[in-house]
């Protein structure tokens, strides 16, 4: 997931996105503990693709403010 990808999308996409990451990145903790997980590099991934998100959306956020 680039960032350039998810500056064109509305806070109401970024916030999905966000909840569907937050959901496998549950299922990956999960799947750790139970030692199940394949792939290893996919928990990292995934918290930065959600911290990704967290700043895209924050940066809207200031924007709308600052037009306000």
């Amino acid at each position: 997931m680039d960032a350039s990808d998810l500056r064109g999308k509305t806070p109401d996409e970024l916030r999905t996105e966000l909840t569907n990451l937050k959901k496998e990145a549950f299922n990956l903790r999960f799947q750790a503990a139970t030692s199940q997980l394949e792939n290893t590099a996919r928990v990292r991934s995934v918290k930065r693709s959600i911290a990704r998100v967290n700043t895209i959306l924050n940066e809207k956020a200031r924007g709308a403010e600052a037009e306000a």
